[in-house]
């Protein structure tokens, strides 16, 4: 019996190992998604969204955003919002845009399933909304959260048609608020304030976003969800919502120039955009752990510097607001032509953009071509292949010249039975003389990772992949294949637990892999080979969970190698023991299946 296996085994399984490893640590770090929480019942009776405005950095939390004046008790109306990508409605009860749906995404991938919901009103059970107002420290009236604008009748918000509000504070003071909006997500705010009272007034204009309940969706480490900021020269800031509700104060920052902030869900985000050349304050914070008695509302606001509006004078102020999905080419774009600040970190490519990103660009460029995003993935991974073809090429025929020299290897271990030092002296000379790399098993499976992470990674967070269909029963490439064996892929009446969960694409997948594993010599070791025949069906069930579209990759990029490791191999006059392979491992299972006893 053989007392030590070739070094080429030892590679393939440090190989093994550490793609293994790599895997389990991912699935441990990033769980699959977990049905969405239901909303909480309670979250509408605990913190009162009308009563208080912006605590803006450098103010005392909990001011007042105003008197009241106008305010009523009877629904407000309601003006409509239409545009070629959001339909929903600005209330004149406080002038929020509160109401915001997106007609190009669906809940779901059934096409009569309900619009995305960005934006919702005060008195539904998750409020969310943007409102923009004053702080009056010398104690003008100002409109606040229960005023009520006036608009002029049968109006509506479209890129065409501006929406005009006014709201007199008799007193003196004249407010004009016009409201614009794009074709897309993007709304301007502009503000307008007469004073003809006999006094100079001083406002501080704030903005804010305002949020009740926790997110829908199940969060994930892979990508931030939550408030989320680029201030001026303090750069990224990201906040947990648990980290805002364990905080007894606000976060403040102060003296920001440039920038934006609010929250970021999945593929959604709202984003409030101050003037970019003026300097404004800015604060993340939970009301509800303020305002005592809450929970789970949360709020990101801004304040810009004083106003004052001279007597018999006037003064206006503009800013900027996005509420809509995260498209990658419109974000940069608003950045670009809009001047925002690095609005682009609004999308989360992590700490290997350098990587994500041109995938990114490449999968979208090829599904101009193909016009279909699996399509691109599959030729994607025939370009990454080709790329990393001569690193590959290396390898394969290093292993094929390990499997030549294996009755060389043997002839060491008789020469030198008891000296293990000197058969790996040996050995050495033995991989130098014919210039062998013995690590170079380990590097098409190094190679694959980060693509395969970069993919991974791309597909969570790029909108453009969500509910992008394959063929067949895919219907969305960033979701798990929806089908399992353990019903007979929907043939069986009813449903199964999601560790069970093995669809067609990752029984496919685990197939290719144990088919390239049939390309080596069985493994002299019971043991190594016992992981080698488990180690297919762990995968399988490890990647089930992953979306459609990376395992997907995966197969492709198993078949590929199989074709290029057994052309490889033929070339160097290595013995391909695929064949055989299969049949021992067919012989086997006929072995253990129990034959019935002959009468």
């Amino acid at each position: 019996m053989q007392s030590q296996q070739p070094e080429n085994h030892n590679n393939l399984m440090l190989a093994v190992v550490l793609s293994m490893a790599v895997l389990f640590i991912w699935q441990f770090i990033f769980p699959p998604p977990k049905a969405p929480p239901k909303p909480a019942q309670e979250t509408q009776q605990n913190v009162d969204p009308n009563g208080t405005a912006a605590s803006s950095a450098g103010a005392a939390p909990g001011i007042s955003g105003g008197s009241g004046q106008g305010s009523t008790a009877e629904p407000a109306r309601r003006i409509k919002i239409k545009t070629p990508a959001i339909i929903g409605s600005v209330t004149l009860k406080g002038a929020r845009i509160d109401d915001v749906r997106l007609v190009d995404y669906k809940e779901t991938t059934d096409p009569t399933s309900p619009d995305v919901e960005v934006l919702s009103p005060s008195n539904t059970a998750n409020p969310y909304f943007a409102e923009y107002g004053w702080l009056a420290p010398g104690g003008a009236k100002v409109p606040n959260g229960s005023t009520v604008w006036q608009a002029e009748e049968g109006v509506e918000l479209t890129p065409e048609t501006p929406l005009v509000l006014t709201w007199d504070n008799g007193e003196g003071l004249t407010f004009k608020r016009t409201i614009s909006i794009d074709n897309e997500y993007m709304f301007t705010i502009r503000d307008d304030i007469s004073n003809t009272s006999a006094s100079d007034i001083v406002l501080h204009p704030y903005g804010r976003v305002y949020r009740q309940g926790l997110p829908q969706h199940q969060m994930f480490f892979v990508q931030h969800e939550g408030p989320i900021a680029w201030l001026g020269e303090e750069k990224l800031q990201e906040y947990d919502y648990t980290e805002l509700l364990d905080n007894d104060k606000p976060v403040k920052f102060t003296g920001i120039k440039g920038g934006w902030l609010g929250f970021t869900d999945k593929y959604w985000a709202t984003a409030l955009i101050p003037n970019q050349e003026q300097p404004y304050s800015a604060q993340f914070w939970a009301p509800s752990k303020i305002a005592k008695g809450g929970v789970n509302s949360f709020q990101v606001d801004y304040q810009q510097p004083p106003v004052t509006v001279v007597a018999g004078g006037t003064a206006d102020i503009s800013s900027r607001f996005f509420a809509g999905a995260k498209k990658v080419e419109l974000v940069e774009q608003y950045e670009t032509e809009g001047k925002i600040l690095e609005f682009n970190y609004l999308i989360d490519w992590g700490w290997f953009y350098f990587i994500t990103k041109p995938l990114y660009y490449l999968l979208h460029w090829l599904h101009g071509f193909l016009g279909n995003f699996g399509l691109a993935i599959l030729a994607t991974t025939v370009i990454v292949k080709a790329a990393f073809y001569p690193l590959a090429n290396r390898a394969y025929v290093s292993m094929a010249q390990m499997k030549k020299l294996q009755p060389e290897m043997e002839k060491l271990k008789k020469k030198y039975p008891d000296d293990k030092q000197k058969q790996q002296q040996e050995l050495m000379a033995l991989y130098q003389q014919e210039k062998i790399n013995p690590l170079a098993g380990c590097i098409p499976i190094l190679l694959q990772i980060p693509v395969f992470f970069a993919l991974y990674k791309v597909l969570f967070v790029a909108i453009e992949m969500r509910h992008a269909p394959f063929y067949g029963w895919i219907t969305d490439l960033s979701a798990p294949d929806p089908t399992t064996i353990f019903n007979l892929f929907g043939l069986l009446p009813y449903d199964v637990p999601s560790f069970l969960m093995i669809g067609v694409w990752p029984l496919i997948m685990g197939l290719t892999m144990w088919l390239q594993m049939q390309l080596n010599p069985s493994q002299p070791d019971p043991t190594q080979q016992m992981i080698f025949n488990w180690m297919p069906v762990m995968f399988t069930f490890l990647l089930a969970t992953f979306p459609a579209g990376l395992v997907i990759y995966w197969a492709w990029n198993n078949i590929l190698s199989i074709i290029q490791q057994y052309a490889i191999m033929k070339r160097q006059g290595a013995d391909v023991p695929l064949v055989d392979n299969i049949k021992k491992t067919f012989a086997a299972v006929t072995n253990i299946i129990p034959r019935g006893k002959s009468g």
